[in-house]
């Protein structure tokens, strides 16, 4: 008896990789979207960064500004005018380190809690109601593909997510370059506090 070859597997076409490319970036596009309607839902003046910043600091818990412009890949006077921003609008406040007094913390107030955890709700269940409809198989299937693209991303540039490189340091992708779970938190972040 001869032993069978394997299957040959064919390699995706320019075209093929062109068109995920380009469905990335339409998922990309409603990702920004999402970003700026969350933004608005929270509070009519807040921006789509406020929102992240924001939506880290729920996420998260209370962050020194240079941690929140290390995540985010952005300018620390950037988050300063965000952060003021935030503080005039009532959705946080800067306190005292407990551990060191001349640092501070910026944090989310309650109704900045609440109001982003109401939102964050409401498009992780469009994101379920939408899904549901697929058929488990599918459903698997867009996991297991995206996680696969996302690890092999990541062992290309050795950038995770987050924006944190394999050896624990900041990358340097360009500012925005980022990404974000379906409920508007940034992917990679701890657990809530």
């Amino acid at each position: 008896m001869t032993p069978t070859a394997a299957p040959r597997t064919r390699t995706a076409t320019d075209d093929e990789i062109a068109s995920v490319e380009e469905q990335l970036r339409r998922l990309f596009g409603r990702v920004r979207l999402v970003w700026k309607e969350a933004a608005a839902a929270v509070h009519p003046d807040l921006q789509p960064v406020g929102y992240k910043i924001l939506s880290a600091l729920v996420h998260r818990g209370r962050m020194h500004a240079g941690a929140i412009a290390e995540v985010f890949e952005i300018d620390k006077s950037v988050v300063s005018r965000q952060v003021k921003h935030l503080e005039s609008l009532g959705l946080a406040k800067v306190v005292a380190d407990p551990d060191d007094g001349r640092a501070r913390f910026i944090e989310a107030t309650p109704e900045a809690i609440a109001s982003v955890d109401q939102k964050g709700s409401r498009m992780q269940q469009r994101l379920y109601a939408r899904l549901r409809t697929w058929s488990g198989d599918d459903v698997d299937t867009l996991a297991t593909l995206l996680g696969r693209l996302s690890s092999e991303v990541v062992e290309a540039d050795g950038t995770d997510a987050d924006g944190t490189q394999a050896d624990g340091t900041a990358s340097t992708r360009p500012e925005g370059d980022m990404s974000l779970a379906s409920n508007g938190t940034v992917v990679g972040s701890p657990g809530r506090r």
